[in-house]
């Protein structure tokens, strides 16, 4: 597995890419912006993207969806919880397609020799998701390297932010965690150090 992350954007998202390298097929994590910058990226290599992942649909995480659906004929997966945030306009231009797939907690899906599982994180937005593939942990706003992601938009609510950080907590063993903007970190690292994670541990 070879994660590829582009930063994308004014607000500096990480849009990733997730390539099976023995098939050079990949799923693409959040497009929030800059269809060029991840189209050149798959097309120098020679990827085939079999799907577009959103952890959530605020503009900055969505915004070049759509591009790179055209340009790819992937299918898009969000989960139906964060419908409301996409009504409300805070994901801006992006629209969902008609031939949009919701997961859920729990899913499980595979793609080539990648398999996600699907955590409902909820907090940041009311339908966001982490993603789970082999020791990778895709976080999106939901857990920051000694942070995470605010709750004070439509939609967010730090009480049920707190529990989704504490159930990343509380995953058995230690993944890298690839978060939706700043640098990647271990979630060893966060157990100690991230004072939201601590709280979370203590108090819910």
């Amino acid at each position: 597995m070879l994660i590829k992350t582009l930063v994308v954007g004014q607000i500096e998202t990480n849009c990733y890419v997730v390539t099976d390298e023995a098939t050079l097929d990949c799923v693409v994590i959040d497009p929030g912006d800059e269809s060029n910058t991840i189209m050149n990226y798959l097309e120098e290599n020679k990827l085939k993207c079999r799907a577009v992942f959103l952890t959530h649909a605020h503009f900055d995480h969505v915004s070049a969806a759509n591009a790179v659906l055209e340009e790819t004929g992937a299918p898009l997966y969000i989960c139906e919880k964060e419908l409301p945030v996409v009504k409300s306009g805070a994901s801006g231009r992006f629209r969902l397609p008609e031939d949009v797939r919701y997961y859920k907690d729990g899913d499980e899906i595979e793609i080539s020799g990648l398999k996600f599982k699907v955590l409902e994180t909820p907090g940041h937005t009311p339908g966001g998701v982490s993603l789970v593939c082999g020791d990778a942990l895709f976080s999106g706003d939901t857990l920051f390297r000694g942070s995470c992601g605010r709750t004070d938009l439509p939609g967010g609510d730090m009480r049920v932010q707190l529990r989704s950080l504490k159930r990343l907590a509380e995953l058995p063993g230690d993944y890298e965690v690839y978060p939706g903007h700043a640098e990647a970190s271990r979630l060893s690292i966060e157990r100690v150090y991230n004072p939201y994670i601590r709280h979370a541990i203590e108090k819910m």
